[in-house]
């Protein structure tokens, strides 16, 4: 075979990739040990096995498809955690090619399984970074053979595209990136502050601008040195390695910055390397076959790479998607635009009989989420804390929150012991008592009673209707699902139709009125359109859609959601949500009155309507 096909000034780089893989796939499966039962499993929030219902082989491929249990989950993730550490041991480099490639495979394998059933849980772009990753990493070979020149590069080219990709997105995204502002309030408002995050906040304003420039110094122009050759290629990979622990002391990322700093390795020669880790190693026999293999590697993923790469220099550019089903050429961005202020959901329990102005609320505490102000926020990356960073998308938008908030709350009500092992401290409430739910700041809010003393209130300053939602939802069906009172009552909050988001959204659908007397009426048109009544239509066979909710004394009250759960367009229904969210969850019928011709009752049918 060629010289050019093996590069044996990378034997420390390889040894740093598999190495350092190694130890993220040992996090990632201890994190899937701990955490995938109570949010995914059985009696998960949301259950695989409802999942798999709807989800094929092809669209999903995973092992649970075989038939899931959490003892098989339990199985799947010590197998990983026992692989990996043989992986860190470094055992594989003592083992023959065929074998060290399927340890990585097997490891691969295993973590695509939970990936593709982890649904929205496991929809973070460092899950597919880790896929792809450690894809290529079975095909460097174990140290007996020599390091294939093909799949550096294949490294190099999955570095660039996470580092350019997440250039490119700010730079289309938020203005305060194009205006180096965004740093003056992101320190405050990430996901999951650490304890220096505080002091990253209060750094100057000139030093922030300054960091907005270095970090599009180094999304944007070092990726493209990666191509170049040495020593100019190490200089890119040092600067996304300083850059990337600078991530690293200033926030948690999960293993994002982690899994990068170690991608900076195949930028690394040995010269540079060996200063570091002084490790004797000697060149490797070549094995033909085993050559033959990368190159195919090489064309799978040059072929596969079309479309992440039109992506890229596409203006209407996607963060963080897979085009394969196998998730081994993916896109990668992050934070596209920042939030000015930081809200936080907070659950509150309550063990008295009577609720009264005076009830005391104590606060189910999460472990990483910053909601103790008593409390420095603590270091938990690179392990992962997923419920955590989902109550942070929540706050921010109900969108984030539709399909698990609810059962949360059940969860919580029931003392779940699974559930409430993922949080740092617990009040003991009993199932029959309330739960409260509220924004950290503000008062204004609106209060929802469930039949069974079961009640949930939320609060927000000046807030917007649509992001006291998820809260209000949450409440639906804690009890029986009746809704006896819903009052709303949101000073300085009205509901607002954003007609030019939906016009974009043009197809056939059906569409929802409500009546007086609460029943949904449903007919078809042949647009996606908000009415003069207000009323948001779209396609789907059988979807129950979007209706507003009107009281001849109350006035507008906001909107109802229900769905069919047999509609595949869950790209849409999110969209939908994000342009027109619901305020009051129920739909009731008046007593003593049944539905008209052609009118459903939500209420009376059996089918309460739930979130999109």
């Amino acid at each position: 075979m060629p010289d050019w096909l093996h590069s044996p000034d990378y034997m420390l780089a390889r040894l740093v990739l598999q190495r350092g893989l190694g130890l993220v796939y040992l996090i990632a499966f201890l994190v899937a040990l701990e955490q995938f039962r109570p949010l995914l499993g059985e009696r998960g929030l949301l259950p695989v096995p409802r999942f798999l219902e709807h989800a094929s082989f092809r669209e999903s491929p995973s092992l649970f498809h075989l038939g899931y249990s959490d003892r098989l989950l339990a199985a799947v993730s010590l197998t990983g955690i026992v692989l990996s550490l043989v992986v860190v041991i470094g055992l594989p480099d003592r083992w023959p090619v065929p074998l060290t490639i399927a340890v990585w495979l097997v490891l691969w394998a295993l973590y695509l399984s939970i990936v593709n059933v982890g649904q929205i849980f496991y929809g973070f772009g460092w899950e597919t970074l880790l896929l792809e990753a450690g894809f290529l990493a079975a095909f460097l070979g174990p140290a007996r053979a020599p390091v294939p020149t093909l799949v550096v590069w294949l490294f190099r080219w999955l570095l660039f595209r996470l580092e350019f990709g997440a250039g490119l997105i700010k730079l289309r995204g938020d203005p305060c990136w194009r205006d180096l502002t965004c740093l003056y309030y992101h320190h405050e408002t990430q996901p999951m502050p650490n304890p220096l995050s505080w002091y990253f906040h209060h750094l100057p304003k000139p030093l922030h601008r300054i960091e907005v420039l270095g970090s599009h110094f180094a999304q944007l122009a070092v990726p493209i040195l990666l191509f170049f050759p040495q020593p100019i290629a190490a200089v890119a990979g040092l600067v996304m390695a300083v850059t990337q622990f600078w991530l690293v002391l200033s926030g948690n990322f999960s293993w994002l910055n982690f899994t990068t700093i170690v991608l900076a390795a195949s930028a690394l020669d040995d010269r540079l390397l060996g200063r570091i880790l002084p490790v004797a190693h000697a060149a490797g026999v070549p094995v033909v076959w085993f050559d033959g293999l990368v190159m195919v590697l090489a064309a799978l993923v040059i072929a596969l790479s079309w479309r992440p790469a039109r992506n890229l220099v596409s203006r209407s550019q996607m963060m963080n998607a897979s085009f394969d089903s196998l998730r081994l050429v993916n896109t990668y961005g992050a934070f596209g635009s920042i939030t000015r202020e930081r809200y936080e959901i907070v659950v509150e329990g309550t063990s008295e009989e009577r609720i009264t102005p005076n009830t005391v609320w104590l606060e189910y505490e999460f472990r990483g989420k910053p909601t103790d102000l008593r409390r420095r926020p603590p270091q938990w990356a690179p392990y992962h804390l997923r419920l955590d960073w989902m109550m942070w998308f929540a706050a921010l938008s109900p969108s984030y929150a539709y399909s698990w908030f609810d059962p949360l709350v059940k969860k919580l009500l029931q003392n779940d012991a699974a559930i409430l092992r993922t949080e740092r401290a617990s009040r003991g409430v009993q199932a029959a008592h309330p739960v409260y739910a509220a924004s950290r700041r503000g008062r204004r809010g609106a209060q929802i009673e469930l039949a069974g003393r079961r009640s949930v209130r939320i609060e927000g300053e000046d807030r917007p209707r649509e992001e006291l939602e998820a809260v209000v939802r949450a409440a639906r069906d804690v009890a029986s699902g009746a809704v006896r009172v819903v009052r709303l009552d949101l000073a300085g909050t009205r509901h607002r139709s954003r007609k030019d988001e939906i016009a974009k959204a043009r197809r056939e659908a059906l569409d929802l009125r409500l009546d007086a007397r609460g029943h949904v009426h449903r007919r078809a048109v042949r647009d996606v359109a908000v009415r003069p009544e207000g009323v948001l239509s779209r396609r789907g066979a059988g979807v129950v859609e979007k209706a507003l909710l009107r009281d001849e004394h109350e006035g507008l009250l906001g909107m109802a959601a229900a769905v069919d759960l047999g509609f595949a367009g869950g790209d849409f229904l999110e969209r939908a949500a994000d342009v027109h969210r619901a305020g009051a969850p129920a739909l009731r019928g008046s007593p003593g009155h049944g539905p008209p011709e052609g009118v459903v009752d939500l209420e009376n049918s059996g089918s309460a309507p739930v979130p999109a």
